[in-house]
């Protein structure tokens, strides 16, 4: 979780929304992630996509089995969708998303269809929220 911390630092340095996310395989980080919808003018660019998408690349396979994904935010309905696609066997985040996170419903009205993944919430979650606070008081000038 602390190299997710790290990208979301990165990504607020950048001006995007600090969240960050790794995937890592045996233990072994193979990809990292940040958000880049304003710098790469797509709102698909989400921290969880690019990590999710250059793990693919790494192991030259869609499918992330055996695989962890750290993200500094949980998850929205578009990342959620890839993870269950991807076939990730674990999400470890630090803070909720109240506007735009999903977990709360998927856990309620699971699909009988989805795959199994574990959700780990709250992993250094206050430093990943602060982080948030921080930006936003920023952006707004306070």
């Amino acid at each position: 979780m602390k190299a997710a911390l790290g990208q979301a630092r990165l990504a607020f340095l950048a001006g995007e929304v600090p969240v960050g996310a790794v995937v890592a395989k045996d233990g072994v980080i193979i990809s990292r992630g940040r958000n880049r919808k304003e710098s790469r003018k797509n709102p698909s660019r989400h921290a969880e996509m690019e990590a999710l998408e250059r793990a693919c690349k790494k192991l030259q396979n869609w499918r992330l089995t055996g695989c962890t994904l750290y993200t500094t935010m949980e998850p929205c309905m578009m990342c959620l969708g890839v993870i269950l696609e991807s076939r990730i066997e674990r999400v470890v985040y630090g803070t909720e998303d109240r506007r735009m996170g999903f977990l709360r419903y998927f856990k309620e009205q699971r699909p009988p269809y989805a795959y199994d993944v574990d959700f780990t919430p709250g992993v250094l979650g206050d430093e990943a929220c602060r982080l948030l606070k921080e930006f936003f008081q920023l952006r707004r000038g306070g």
